[in-house]
This record gives C-alpha cells, structure tokens and sequence, in this order.
C-alpha cells in the first residue's frame, strides 16, 4: 500500500488594505497646521523678531559699506543701528507735531467734510426723492366723502389732546436737575499712566527690535552656519553659495525698495505742499510705508490725504489735484523707476501678493500687511535654493508652473495650436527658430513618444497631438531662423538683481554655415530627402528639419516611414535627391530595424550620403562608436541645429545627386 503524498499547506492569501494617503503628505499638512498656529499665537514675540530680521537685511549693505572703511565689526553694527534709531526718532518726532496740528483742526475738517457730503447727497439724490414722492402721492387713492359733488373733502380731524395726569402739575414746565459726578484729584502716578501707557509698548516693541537686530549682525555668519548645518550639510559649497546669494539679494532688493519708497513719499510731501494739503509730511510718510504693499500701497496711501483735502478747502479742485497727484506719481515710479533699478519683477505672482497680503493681515494685523510682501519674497528665495522648500516658489513665484517643454506638450495635448503658437513667438524673440524646435518642439514631442511607447495616451488623443504640431509647423513657416541681435550687457545693479536663469533658458547657439549658391545637384527644387522613422510622431520632426533646410536655401521633402518599407521601397523615385535625413524619436535598445532600413536606402540609393537624427540625445547609438558604425549611417546627430549644419556642409562640398533607376518589378509569390 503505497503512501500517499499530500499537497504542502499553501499560505494563506493576504488581503491588501486599501490604499492610503501617504504618511508623508498628512505629516506636512499637520506640521503646516501648527506652523500657522504658531504664528497666531506668538504674534506678540514673532512680529519684533521678523522685524529685527528685516531689518538687519537694510542695515548689511550699511554695515559692510562701514566695514570696508576699516571700521570694526561690532563699531559697523552699532555705529549703522544708531544711525538707523536716530533716523526714526527724527521721524516720529515729526508725525507727532504734525498729528498734533491735525488734531486741533478736526473739527473744523469734519464739518466741512459733512457739508460736503450732505450737499453731494442732495444733488444726487434729491431728483430721485421727489419723483419717488411724486409717484407715490400719485398712486395713494383718495378717501371716499359724503358731500355734494365738487366738494372739498373734510380735512382730517384732530387728534385728541392727552390728558394731563395727576400729580405732574399740568402744564407746568419742571425741569430735571442736572447732577454732576466730582472725582478728586487725579495723583502724579494716575497722570504718568495715562499719557505713558500709550507709548511705553511702541517702544518696548522698537528697544527688542534694535537689540534683535544688533546681535543678528554680529553673529551674522554664525547663523550663516546653523542654516547651513539646517537645509543642506551634505553639499557645502552650494548651499554656502545660495545662502550667500539670497542674503546679498535680499539685503540689496530691501534697501533698493527703501529707497524708493522714501523718495515717493518725498514726492508726495512736496506735491502735497504744493497742493496745500495740511500736514504733507505725515501723510508723505504713511505714503512711502504703505507702498510696501504693491497693488493697493498707493490707494491705500491716498485715501486719508483725498478725505483731508476734502475737508480743508469748500469747493473740489483740492481733491482733483490730490487724485492726480497720486494717479501720476505711482504709475511712474512702479512703470519706469523700479524696472531700471532692480528689474521688472520682484519675483512675485500677483495672486500670491494678494494671497499673501490677506493672509499676514489676518494674522499680524496691520504691521502684517506692510511686511507681507518682504516675506512672501523671502521664502520665495528659500523656495529658489532649498529644495526642501521647491514648493514655495511654485506656489508664490513668478515663474511659470511648467517649463516650456510641459508647457507645449500640454497645450499639443489639447490641440490648442494658437496658445503653442503665442508661446512660440514669445521664446523667438530671443532666440533662432532651430533653438526653439530642438529645446522645445522636439522636447515636447518627446514626452509624447514616451507616452504613446507605454500605452498611456490614446490613439484619438495622438491624432489629435499629430495634427496640432503640424500645423504649429505651418504657421511658424513665415519665421526667420536667424538669431535675434545681443542683449546688452547689464548694469551692476541690474546684474546683482537679476533672478537665476529660468527653466529653458540656455546658451546661444553656434552660428549656421552662411547661406550660398548650392552647386549641381543641390540647386535642384527638393534634393534633400527627409524620411520620417517609424513613431508615431517622427514625421512632425521631418516636417521641422525639412523646414529648416528651406530657409536655409536647401529643397526638402518629407517622406512617410511606409515609403521606406521592404514592401515600397521600390516606388521610391530617386530622381535629384543628394541626401537622406531619417529623423528618430524615440528609439531604444539594439536598433536592427534601422540597420535594415539604412541597408534598402543604400540598395535604392547609391552613393547618396544617410543622416540619422536621433533626437533623444544620449542614445546608445551615439555614445557607441562600434555601434554606431555597424549600423551604417554616414552621420549621426543628436539636435536639428546639427543636422541643418552637416546638410549645409554636405552641400557645400558638392555630393552628387542620385539618377533616376527603373522600379524593379515584384514577382509574387505562387
């Protein structure tokens, strides 16, 4: 009796849980959560900090201008500190004179303003209150009456005097006795409390201030370190550097604006004087803190001085002036002064300004709103240099989400030709259009060949893609493919202010072989054949070589993959044609087809130079010099600026063009 095997136990099936957020993600939500918290909560002790931070971001340049004179150190910080505490002293001195004068003259203002008002009121709406009581009075129906026709109604009867109560007098007038609540006297220390009170929290918020601020610059370079050791010990010399370059544009862009800022509030004072506003200064002044806040800054700032001229003069020609005064000299100043100093943009969004300058509002108050702007735009340069913190400056920057290779794939993918071609004329103006094919076209043609290689983009969605990048190839067909003239070299100012080079920029290209008479065959209408390989997407980069060559004075046509097939190889017509350019997507792995593609070629056209441009650069073929031999081609590029330059070359030297061959007939099989 045999024995009898039984199966081995299999283990039991686990069943998966569902997936779940990761860890990660909830973790940075909770951490954001508290971060917020946390500056609500600490308000009172984060507001003097941040201040003393900023603060010390103007006072650097300040303290190194000192420091290059062979002052000390610790004599640069506090001789800039003091300097800088004397200045706002001077400065709060002047407000309070001038508040005071406003005060004693508030009254007077607030009737005037009341006048005004009331007759505005008047003259707007006293026509609309009388067609109203018009319409009313027309559309109440008369009480009925008993009388004879044509007589006038009864007039309403009156009321019924109250009765006088008893007890009251009648009417006799009794007035009520006014009672009056004596204080003793107010002591020496009640006195000190009441007019101290109001000021001993300014300046016990301004004394933490400097002091933060004083050991911020002392210890500048120790908390250099710490920030170091914080966001990226592991790569010293960058980190040093971007650290390095945010502080010095920062402190340069802080006192750039500071700077400005006071001289439009200069402007304003003087306006103002000259207008007869009273008080320019002050509101000079609350001009030059609120232009801290782009956007709003300035209307913000004109409201109190258009409220005052409207009080102080009767008529309005002191409003108009004030109106026009601000309306002239905040366009100037942001259109035309600011760009020449430290660029176009602050390397803020508008949406995050606003975003943000409602967000610190909510959560500082006022002070929040004036330092909304000089925060965002810090953690935008932390967002810049710190790869932990890339989000922000895609949140808060002015950069584009997408570089321009994600940007075109997109707008391909949803056969928006006319938002590729804006794009398009955008980068053109500086650079050549074979820069733009080879860093963007071909880019994002790229991206799609992979997709369509993995199964990912649907055949419809492809059509679709097919269709809009040849016909973004047509429009661009009025384009010259010349590079734009040099900019001009920047300013000092300009150049330490600039913002690091954005995703896409790149280097000038080197310049094409000149344009000449193309001898023998190349001076026929199309000798240049440009085949297209077997993706999907490899005839679009056919049409854009093709292109190229023909406003370069070489004749081209594009050729479908199937014209090359075993099958049709040879319908080919070689007639004229002096060079084959087969153009390659996405191609991978131990190309055997394209050996035997190369292999027809030459069976169908002798002697004519073969071109393969493999355009996703890196490819094995090109790095493989053994490789590359074996599969045949006479050249290989990795860019169309390349291949326009070696058919250029090819041309110059004269090839000859292949002749006309009879098409060999097919004997099918049975």
């Amino acid at each position: 009796m045999g024995t009898t095997m039984l199966p081995e136990p299999r283990p039991p099936v686990q069943v998966q849980p569902p997936p779940s957020p990761e860890l990660s993600h909830l973790l940075t939500v909770i951490v954001g959560v508290v971060i917020v918290a946390a500056l609500y909560l600490a308000r009172e002790v984060l507001i003097p900090i941040t201040l003393a931070i900023l603060l010390s971001f103007v006072l650097a340049p300040v303290v190194a201008l000192f420091r290059r004179l062979r002052l000390p150190r610790v004599a640069a910080v506090l001789l800039s500190v003091v300097l800088a505490l004397g200045l706002l002293s001077l400065i709060g001195s002047i407000i309070g004179v001038q508040i005071a004068g406003l005060a004693s003259n508030a009254p007077r203002y607030q009737t005037a303003i009341q006048q005004k008002v009331e007759s505005a009121q008047e003259a707007v709406f006293g026509r609309i209150n009388d067609l109203s009581r018009r319409l009313n009075n027309e559309a109440k129906p008369l009480p009925p009456h008993d009388g004879p026709p044509g007589a006038p109604a009864p007039a309403p009867e009156a009321a019924p005097a109250a009765p006088s109560l008893p007890g009251l007098g009648g009417g006799s007038d009794r007035r009520p006795v006014p009672v009056e609540i004596q204080q003793g006297g107010s002591s020496a220390l009640e006195l000190a409390r009441k007019f101290l009170s109001p000021v001993v929290g300014p300046l016990e918020t301004t004394l933490i201030v400097f002091i933060v601020a004083v050991f911020v610059l002392l210890q500048q370079a120790d908390l250099r370190d710490r920030l170091i050791r914080l966001f990226g010990s592991d790569d010293l010399h960058r980190t040093t550097d971007a650290l390095d370059e945010a502080g010095r544009r920062l402190s340069k862009y802080f006192l750039a604006q500071l700077m400005l800022n006071s001289a439009f509030g200069v402007i304003i004072t003087v306006g103002l004087f000259a207008i007869g506003v009273p008080s320019p200064i002050v509101w000079g002044i609350l001009a030059a803190l609120f232009r801290f806040v782009p956007y709003v800054g300035a209307i913000l700032a004109a409201a109190l001085p258009l409220v005052l001229a409207a009080g102080t003069e009767p008529g309005w020609s002191m409003v108009l002036w004030t109106a026009a005064l601000f309306l002239i000299a905040e366009p100037v100043m942001g259109q035309v002064v600011e760009p020449l100093v430290y660029g176009h943009s602050t390397g803020l969004s508008p949406i995050s300004v606003i975003i943000a300058a409602i967000f610190w509002t909510w959560l500082w108050g006022p002070i929040g709103l004036i330092l909304a702007t000089p925060l965002t735009l810090c953690l935008v340069v932390l967002g810049r240099h710190v790869e932990r913190l890339a989000f922000l400056d895609v949140m808060l920057g002015d950069r584009p989400a997408l570089t321009p290779v994600e940007n075109f794939y997109q707008r391909m993918l949803a056969g928006d030709t006319d938002e590729a071609l804006s794009q398009a004329e955008t980068m053109l103006k500086d650079r050549s259009l074979t820069s733009y094919y080879d860093e963007v076209a071909l880019q994002g043609l790229r991206l799609a060949a992979n997709d369509a290689s993995r199964g990912v983009l649907p055949q419809d969605r492809l059509e679709r893609l097919r269709n809009a990048a040849y016909a973004l190839v047509n429009d661009l067909s009025g384009m010259a493919d010349e590079d734009p003239p040099p900019r001009p070299a920047p300013t000092t100012a300009n150049a330490e202010a600039a913002e690091p080079p954005a995703p896409g920029e790149r280097a000038p290209d080197v310049p094409l072989p000149p344009r000449a008479e193309r001898p023998g065959a190349w001076a026929t209408e199309r000798p240049v054949l440009c085949l297209a390989g077997r993706g999907p997407l490899d005839e679009a980069a056919s049409a854009m070589l093709s292109q190229l060559l023909e406003k370069h004075g070489v004749g081209a046509r594009v050729v479908p993959h199937e014209a090359s097939s075993r099958e049709q190889v040879g319908q080919l017509d070689p007639t004229g044609v002096a060079m084959v350019c087969i153009s390659y997507l996405d191609i991978s792995g131990n190309p055997a087809h394209l050996r035997y593609l190369l292999r027809r070629l030459r069976q169908r056209l002798p002697g004519v130079p073969l071109l393969v441009g493999l355009w996703p650069e890196g490819e094995a073929v090109l790095t493989d010099k053994a490789q590359a031999k074996a599969v045949g081609a006479d050249y290989f590029t990795a860019s169309l600026h390349d291949a326009v330059t070696q058919c250029l070359k090819v041309a110059a030297s004269g090839a000859p063009a292949a002749e006309a061959r009879p098409v060999p007939e097919r004997v099918l099989p049975g």
